[in-house]
Protein backbone atom coordinates (compact mmCIF):
# COMPACT_ATOMS: atom_id res chain seq x y z
CA UNK A 1 0.00 0.00 0.00
CA UNK A 2 2.90 1.96 0.44
CA UNK A 3 2.68 2.98 -3.46
CA UNK A 4 -1.28 3.26 -3.27
CA UNK A 5 -1.96 7.05 -3.32
CA UNK A 6 -5.28 9.43 -3.71
CA UNK A 7 -5.51 12.74 -5.78
CA UNK A 8 -9.15 14.49 -5.39
CA UNK A 9 -10.18 16.59 -8.30
CA UNK A 10 -8.47 14.41 -10.62
CA UNK A 11 -9.37 15.98 -14.31
CA UNK A 12 -7.94 19.67 -12.90
CA UNK A 13 -5.22 21.50 -14.38
CA UNK A 14 -2.64 21.28 -11.57
CA UNK A 15 -4.03 17.36 -10.24
CA UNK A 16 -3.85 16.13 -13.99
CA UNK A 17 -0.13 16.96 -14.19
CA UNK A 18 0.48 15.34 -10.20
CA UNK A 19 -1.20 11.78 -11.18
CA UNK A 20 1.01 12.31 -14.33
CA UNK A 21 3.92 12.76 -12.53
CA UNK A 22 2.79 10.12 -9.43
CA UNK A 23 2.14 7.32 -12.55
CA UNK A 24 5.71 8.07 -14.22
CA UNK A 25 7.42 7.39 -10.82
CA UNK A 26 5.48 3.84 -10.00
CA UNK A 27 2.65 5.04 -8.35
CA UNK A 28 -1.05 3.54 -8.59
CA UNK A 29 -3.02 6.44 -8.21
CA UNK A 30 -6.87 6.97 -7.56
CA UNK A 31 -8.00 9.62 -8.48
CA UNK A 32 -11.59 11.16 -7.39
CA UNK A 33 -14.23 12.99 -9.72
CA UNK A 34 -17.08 14.27 -9.95
CA UNK A 35 -18.43 11.55 -13.08
CA UNK A 36 -16.00 8.75 -14.00
CA UNK A 37 -18.33 8.13 -16.91
CA UNK A 38 -17.76 11.69 -18.81
CA UNK A 39 -15.21 10.33 -21.09
CA UNK A 40 -14.49 13.38 -23.35
CA UNK A 41 -13.33 15.01 -20.15
CA UNK A 42 -11.74 12.49 -18.70
CA UNK A 43 -9.71 11.31 -21.73
CA UNK A 44 -6.53 13.35 -21.35
CA UNK A 45 -5.78 11.12 -17.70
CA UNK A 46 -6.36 7.68 -19.72
CA UNK A 47 -3.71 8.59 -22.39
CA UNK A 48 -1.20 9.24 -19.96
CA UNK A 49 1.65 6.92 -19.40
CA UNK A 50 0.49 3.99 -16.87
CA UNK A 51 -2.84 5.12 -16.57
CA UNK A 52 -4.21 1.85 -17.58
CA UNK A 53 -2.22 -0.26 -15.38
CA UNK A 54 -2.22 2.14 -12.47
CA UNK A 55 -4.91 4.47 -12.51
CA UNK A 56 -8.53 4.11 -11.13
CA UNK A 57 -10.78 7.18 -11.27
CA UNK A 58 -14.00 7.04 -8.67
CA UNK A 59 -16.73 9.28 -8.05
CA UNK A 60 -16.63 11.82 -4.91
CA UNK A 61 -18.15 14.93 -4.47
CA UNK A 62 -16.53 17.63 -1.97
CA UNK A 63 -19.96 18.32 -0.47
CA UNK A 64 -21.04 15.08 0.39
CA UNK A 65 -19.64 13.50 3.68
CA UNK A 66 -18.49 10.39 3.35
CA UNK A 67 -18.18 10.60 0.01
CA UNK A 68 -14.06 10.17 -0.47
CA UNK A 69 -14.00 7.26 2.15
CA UNK A 70 -13.80 4.54 -0.44
CA UNK A 71 -11.46 6.43 -2.74
CA UNK A 72 -8.80 6.70 0.47
CA UNK A 73 -9.42 3.78 2.28
CA UNK A 74 -6.03 1.89 1.71
CA UNK A 75 -3.88 4.75 0.35
CA UNK A 76 -0.80 5.50 1.85
CA UNK A 77 -1.15 9.16 0.52
CA UNK A 78 -3.85 12.02 -0.05
CA UNK A 79 -3.22 15.03 -2.51
CA UNK A 80 -6.41 17.04 -2.09
CA UNK A 81 -6.49 19.56 -5.02
CA UNK A 82 -9.93 19.78 -5.41
CA UNK A 83 -11.06 23.04 -3.73
CA UNK A 84 -13.24 25.83 -5.12
CA UNK A 85 -10.74 28.49 -3.77
CA UNK A 86 -13.00 31.00 -5.22
CA UNK A 87 -15.79 30.35 -2.44
CA UNK A 88 -14.09 30.16 0.80
CA UNK A 89 -16.97 28.54 2.89
CA UNK A 90 -17.34 25.42 0.13
CA UNK A 91 -13.57 25.01 0.32
CA UNK A 92 -12.99 24.79 3.81
CA UNK A 93 -15.80 22.53 4.29
CA UNK A 94 -15.04 20.06 1.13
CA UNK A 95 -11.51 19.63 2.61
CA UNK A 96 -12.82 19.01 6.33
CA UNK A 97 -14.89 16.48 4.71
CA UNK A 98 -11.85 15.11 2.94
CA UNK A 99 -9.44 14.95 6.37
CA UNK A 100 -12.47 13.27 7.96
CA UNK A 101 -12.16 10.37 5.50
CA UNK A 102 -8.61 10.03 6.17
CA UNK A 103 -9.08 10.17 9.56
CA UNK A 104 -10.79 6.97 9.05
CA UNK A 105 -7.83 4.84 6.87
CA UNK A 106 -5.80 3.07 8.93
CA UNK A 107 -2.88 2.76 6.08
CA UNK A 108 -2.81 6.60 5.79
CA UNK A 109 0.92 8.07 6.16
CA UNK A 110 0.75 11.65 5.11
CA UNK A 111 -2.06 14.17 3.11
CA UNK A 112 -0.08 16.95 1.35
CA UNK A 113 -2.88 19.91 0.59
CA UNK A 114 -2.74 22.20 -2.25
CA UNK A 115 -3.28 26.14 -1.05
CA UNK A 116 -1.65 29.20 -2.40
CA UNK A 117 0.52 31.94 -1.84
CA UNK A 118 -2.16 34.21 -1.54
CA UNK A 119 -1.92 32.70 2.24
CA UNK A 120 1.30 34.29 2.92
CA UNK A 121 0.99 37.44 0.38
CA UNK A 122 -2.55 39.23 0.72
CA UNK A 123 -1.60 41.29 3.13
CA UNK A 124 -0.70 45.23 4.11
CA UNK A 125 2.94 45.91 3.70
CA UNK A 126 4.88 48.53 4.57
CA UNK A 127 8.59 47.79 4.02
CA UNK A 128 9.77 47.25 1.04
CA UNK A 129 12.68 44.64 1.81
CA UNK A 130 10.29 42.85 3.53
CA UNK A 131 10.54 39.11 2.46
CA UNK A 132 7.25 37.29 3.10
CA UNK A 133 8.13 33.16 4.29
CA UNK A 134 6.24 29.90 5.72
CA UNK A 135 6.11 31.63 9.21
CA UNK A 136 3.98 34.66 7.38
CA UNK A 137 -0.03 34.47 7.16
CA UNK A 138 -2.29 36.64 5.09
CA UNK A 139 -5.29 36.30 7.73
CA UNK A 140 -4.28 34.75 10.98
CA UNK A 141 -7.91 35.37 12.11
CA UNK A 142 -9.52 33.64 9.55
CA UNK A 143 -7.06 30.58 10.45
CA UNK A 144 -8.22 30.83 14.00
CA UNK A 145 -11.95 30.83 12.80
CA UNK A 146 -11.44 27.40 10.80
CA UNK A 147 -8.69 25.91 12.56
CA UNK A 148 -7.72 23.04 10.10
CA UNK A 149 -4.34 22.41 11.59
CA UNK A 150 -6.04 21.89 14.71
CA UNK A 151 -8.20 18.90 13.14
CA UNK A 152 -5.20 17.19 11.90
CA UNK A 153 -3.43 17.34 15.39
CA UNK A 154 -5.97 16.48 17.21
CA UNK A 155 -6.71 13.26 15.02
CA UNK A 156 -2.90 12.63 13.88
CA UNK A 157 -3.44 13.23 10.84
CA UNK A 158 0.82 14.31 8.93
CA UNK A 159 -0.78 17.18 7.07
CA UNK A 160 2.13 19.27 5.04
CA UNK A 161 1.03 22.04 3.01
CA UNK A 162 2.03 23.74 -0.85
CA UNK A 163 1.54 26.52 -1.32
CA UNK A 164 2.08 27.57 -5.44
CA UNK A 165 2.18 31.05 -6.51
CA UNK A 166 0.04 31.51 -9.98
CA UNK A 167 0.65 28.45 -11.94
CA UNK A 168 1.97 28.59 -15.82
CA UNK A 169 2.70 25.85 -17.97
CA UNK A 170 1.01 23.33 -20.40
CA UNK A 171 -2.65 22.44 -19.83
CA UNK A 172 -3.06 18.76 -20.33
CA UNK A 173 -7.02 18.91 -20.26
CA UNK A 174 -8.44 20.78 -23.21
CA UNK A 175 -10.96 23.05 -21.31
CA UNK A 176 -8.46 26.16 -19.59
CA UNK A 177 -8.81 26.54 -16.02
CA UNK A 178 -9.74 30.42 -15.32
CA UNK A 179 -5.61 31.22 -14.67
CA UNK A 180 -4.85 29.75 -18.14
CA UNK A 181 -7.35 31.88 -19.80
CA UNK A 182 -6.12 34.91 -17.87
CA UNK A 183 -2.31 34.09 -19.63
CA UNK A 184 -4.42 33.88 -22.65
CA UNK A 185 -6.10 36.62 -22.59
CA UNK A 186 -2.82 38.53 -22.32
CA UNK A 187 -1.01 36.76 -25.23
CA UNK A 188 -3.87 38.12 -27.26
CA UNK A 189 -4.00 41.95 -26.15
CA UNK A 190 -6.14 41.94 -23.33
CA UNK A 191 -5.06 43.76 -19.94
CA UNK A 192 -8.48 43.28 -18.41
CA UNK A 193 -7.96 40.71 -16.47
CA UNK A 194 -4.60 40.39 -15.78
CA UNK A 195 -3.91 43.72 -14.80
CA UNK A 196 -5.47 43.03 -11.59
CA UNK A 197 -2.54 40.66 -10.67
CA UNK A 198 0.20 43.40 -10.59
CA UNK A 199 3.34 41.93 -8.88
CA UNK A 200 2.57 38.34 -8.76
CA UNK A 201 5.12 34.83 -7.84
CA UNK A 202 5.10 32.42 -10.97
CA UNK A 203 5.86 28.99 -11.25
CA UNK A 204 6.26 26.35 -13.42
CA UNK A 205 3.17 23.56 -13.38
CA UNK A 206 5.73 20.35 -13.75
CA UNK A 207 7.72 22.15 -10.29
CA UNK A 208 4.11 22.60 -8.96
CA UNK A 209 3.84 18.38 -9.00
CA UNK A 210 7.35 17.77 -8.09
CA UNK A 211 6.81 19.58 -5.34
CA UNK A 212 3.89 17.99 -4.02
CA UNK A 213 5.10 14.61 -4.42
CA UNK A 214 8.81 15.65 -2.87
CA UNK A 215 7.07 16.82 0.37
CA UNK A 216 4.83 13.66 0.17
CA UNK A 217 8.40 11.31 -0.23
CA UNK A 218 10.77 13.46 2.00
CA UNK A 219 10.19 11.94 5.74
CA UNK A 220 11.43 15.19 7.35
CA UNK A 221 8.77 17.44 5.34
CA UNK A 222 6.81 19.77 7.95
CA UNK A 223 3.82 22.23 7.25
CA UNK A 224 3.66 24.87 4.49
CA UNK A 225 6.15 25.03 1.64
CA UNK A 226 5.95 27.91 -0.27
CA UNK A 227 6.48 27.11 -3.86
CA UNK A 228 7.67 29.95 -6.14
CA UNK A 229 10.06 30.57 -9.15
CA UNK A 230 9.85 34.58 -9.47
CA UNK A 231 8.02 37.50 -8.36
CA UNK A 232 7.80 40.28 -11.12
CA UNK A 233 5.55 43.35 -11.84
CA UNK A 234 3.04 42.78 -14.85
CA UNK A 235 5.47 45.24 -16.64
CA UNK A 236 8.61 43.55 -16.03
CA UNK A 237 6.69 40.31 -17.41
CA UNK A 238 5.30 41.44 -21.03
CA UNK A 239 8.60 42.93 -21.24
CA UNK A 240 10.23 39.73 -21.07
CA UNK A 241 7.33 37.87 -23.60
CA UNK A 242 7.27 40.69 -25.98
CA UNK A 243 10.89 40.70 -26.85
CA UNK A 244 10.79 36.45 -26.84
CA UNK A 245 7.41 36.36 -29.19
CA UNK A 246 7.26 40.15 -30.93
CA UNK A 247 4.53 38.40 -33.27
CA UNK A 248 1.59 38.18 -29.93
CA UNK A 249 0.04 41.46 -29.53
CA UNK A 250 1.54 41.34 -25.61
CA UNK A 251 0.35 44.76 -24.14
CA UNK A 252 2.88 46.45 -22.76
CA UNK A 253 1.21 48.93 -20.74
CA UNK A 254 -1.30 48.56 -17.67
CA UNK A 255 -3.10 50.77 -15.19
CA UNK A 256 -1.21 51.54 -12.14
CA UNK A 257 -2.55 49.76 -9.19
CA UNK A 258 -1.74 50.36 -5.56
CA UNK A 259 -0.24 47.01 -4.73
CA UNK A 260 2.37 46.65 -1.84
CA UNK A 261 6.25 45.27 -3.06
CA UNK A 262 6.88 41.83 -1.62
CA UNK A 263 9.11 38.92 -2.59
CA UNK A 264 8.76 35.24 -1.41
CA UNK A 265 11.29 33.16 0.84
CA UNK A 266 11.64 29.68 -0.62
CA UNK A 267 14.26 28.61 1.10
CA UNK A 268 12.61 25.75 3.04
CA UNK A 269 11.72 24.16 -0.48
CA UNK A 270 15.04 24.83 -1.96
CA UNK A 271 16.59 23.19 1.31
CA UNK A 272 14.98 19.98 0.20
CA UNK A 273 17.03 20.18 -2.95
CA UNK A 274 14.65 21.55 -5.17
CA UNK A 275 15.29 23.60 -8.32
CA UNK A 276 12.82 25.99 -9.84
CA UNK A 277 12.47 26.08 -13.86
CA UNK A 278 13.14 30.22 -15.10
CA UNK A 279 9.93 32.63 -15.96
CA UNK A 280 11.15 31.91 -19.38
CA UNK A 281 10.67 28.06 -19.36
CA UNK A 282 7.45 27.89 -17.97
CA UNK A 283 5.78 30.41 -20.35
CA UNK A 284 7.47 28.64 -23.38
CA UNK A 285 5.55 25.68 -22.64
CA UNK A 286 2.68 27.12 -21.79
CA UNK A 287 2.97 29.15 -25.11
CA UNK A 288 3.24 26.16 -27.32
CA UNK A 289 0.74 24.35 -25.36
CA UNK A 290 -1.68 26.72 -26.61
CA UNK A 291 -0.75 26.44 -29.75
CA UNK A 292 -0.52 22.67 -29.93
CA UNK A 293 -4.31 22.53 -28.32
CA UNK A 294 -5.56 25.22 -30.66
CA UNK A 295 -6.01 28.70 -28.19
CA UNK A 296 -3.43 30.41 -30.14
CA UNK A 297 -2.30 31.02 -33.62
CA UNK A 298 0.86 29.37 -34.95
Amino acid sequence: MEGKVCVTGASGFLASWLIKRLLLSGYHVTGTVRNPDDHKKLAHLWKLEGAKERLQLVKAELTEEGSFDNAIFGCAGVFHTASPAEILKPAIDGTLNVLRSCKKNPSLRRVVLTSSSSTVRARDISSSKVALDESSWSSVELCEQYQLWYFCNDNNIDLVTVLPSFVIGPSLPPHLCSTAADVLGLLKGETERFQWHGRMGYVHIDDVAFCHILVYEHEEAHGRYLCSSTVIDNEELTSILSARYPGLPIPKRFEKLDRPYYELDTTKLKSLGFKFKSIEEMFDDCIASLKEQGHLQH
